[in-house]
């Protein structure tokens, strides 16, 4: 979902919202947000640890974006702080840019963004409350596969490291109804570097730092009980 289609969905939907009922969460009540969301990783080496390839000068990559549905849960402790994880995975390739453009590097890799954050929700007027977090995240990265490109320089396997990371979460509720129905419009941005290993038999032929650092845009419908 690029950010200026993100933005315009926001833009109209708060435009749309200030007739709406008031959204209230007493304490103990659990909402369920479903989300279409677009992941925009970057990816960009910071640091070459081991290259017995080597790399050619001016070698950079970066991570596809990724499109896919999701689930929040959210707990309120109290009506204006809460508690908010999610539940997706999201399918990502590595690709070369500068010296290595369109060279097919890692494919495939699923990332499953353990992610827990803290929210303050500010009331306004028309059932809009906005709301800002943050909180940890862990990354689990698994089913990556040698690209194309580098399986012909030899690589056999590559390995993204799982990694510890924070996140950043801005956003927005908007009631529809009086009976729990809402939108909510959600951006969160990561911060979190991954270490990618590749392999040629057994010998480690590369080992790069990573910066992931992703935008994580979401847009959909709530439902609190």
């Amino acid at each position: 979902m690029p950010v200026k289609t993100f933005g315009a969905l926001a833009a109209s939907t708060l435009a749309l919202a200030c007739a709406t009922p008031a959204l209230a969460q007493d304490a103990g009540t659990v909402q369920l947000k479903g989300f279409v969301t677009g992941v925009l990783p970057d990816g960009e080496i910071t640091d070459v640890r081991i290259d017995n390839i080597p790399l050619p000068a001016g070698s950079q990559v970066r991570a596809t974006d990724s499109v896919v549905p999701t689930i929040a849960l959210e707990y309120f402790l109290s009506p204006n702080f809460s508690l908010e994880t999610i539940c997706c995975v999201t399918p990502h390739d590595v690709r070369g840019t500068g010296a290595l453009a369109g060279a097919e590097l890692v494919d495939n890799a699923i990332i499953l963004p353990a992610t827990v954050t803290a929210k303050l929700h500010l009331p306004l007027d028309g059932g809009i409350k906005p709301y800002v977090g943050a909180g940890p995240t862990y990354w689990f990265i698994f089913g990556e596969d040698v690209g194309a490109a580098a399986a012909a320089l030899g690589a056999t396997s590559v390995d993204l490291s799982d990694e510890f990371g924070f996140v950043l979460q801005g956003g927005v509720d908007i009631a529809l109804n009086d009976r729990g129905l809402g939108l909510s419009l959600d951006a969160k941005r990561y911060f979190i570097d991954t270490t990618a290993t590749f392999r040629a038999g057994g010998a480690t032929a590369l080992q790069t730092e990573h910066r992931l650092d992703p935008w994580v845009l979401s847009g959909g419908l709530t439902y609190r009980f």
